[in-house]
């Protein structure tokens, strides 16, 4: 190599380098949002949905940031796989209150209206402030929704919701529910996020990581 030759090929160097530390830089942030964020529940609980993946979502009524979360979830619950159930179970943390709205959740699923009123419950008392926490004032709101008050009292009262409040209370205690929404994947994973989407998006490289391990075990 002659002394311009060797000259050039320093000048180069000098000149690529930044870029090459450039292109890395870059490039770590698109690695970094392919790892999901999540905390490790040791050792994991068996689910109740046999070989498919189990989602769960902690939430409440009575909670300002599930009312936010509740449409976004739902959306993406929607497009899940056929290998993939999602279940909601609602919380009290061992409040009078939230115990009511934990009873009219299961009472609306018991009755059928679930699907038709989830939201509107949401709307009612963030966004109206109906004390549906009353469940007087719960039964008299859902006739005016157009469903069967009457049958909602019924269903809020009965065995079935009451063994489904106290089996709900065992799931939290196992999972530890310090904090709604909270999202669990497969009795694994507490998926974790700066915000909505990125608990969401990392719900589903979760799911992906779930569904590469057990393809592999299948091999």
């Amino acid at each position: 190599m002659t002394q311009t030759s060797a000259s050039l090929y320093s000048r180069l160097r000098r000149w690529l380098a930044p870029l090459a530390l450039l292109a890395a830089a870059a490039l770590q942030p698109a690695v970094a949002q392919q790892q999901p964020q999540f905390q490790a529940i040791n050792p994991p609980i068996a689910t109740d949905s046999g070989n498919k993946i189990e989602v769960i979502e902690f939430f409440s009524y009575g909670c300002p940031h599930c009312a936010d979360f509740n449409p976004l979830i739902h959306a993406w619950a929607s497009r899940l796989g056929p290998d993939v159930t999602f279940k909601k179970v609602p919380i009290t943390f061992g409040r009078p209150a939230w115990t009511n709205v934990a009873k009219l959740y299961y009472a609306l699923e018991t009755t059928g209206d679930l699907a038709k009123l989830d939201e509107a419950v949401f709307k009612a008392i963030h966004e109206q402030r109906v004390n549906l926490f009353d469940p007087r004032t719960a039964e008299e709101w859902v006739g005016k929704q157009g469903a069967d008050g009457k049958k909602f009292a019924e269903a809020f009262a009965s065995f079935g919701v009451n063994s489904k409040m106290s089996r709900a209370e065992q799931i939290a205690r196992a999972y530890k529910v310090d904090g709604v929404p909270m999202v669990v994947v497969d009795g694994r994973y507490v998926v974790k996020g700066e915000a909505f989407k990125d608990v969401l998006r990392n719900a589903d490289l979760l799911i992906e990581k779930i569904r590469a391990e057990r393809a592999g075990k299948k091999k």
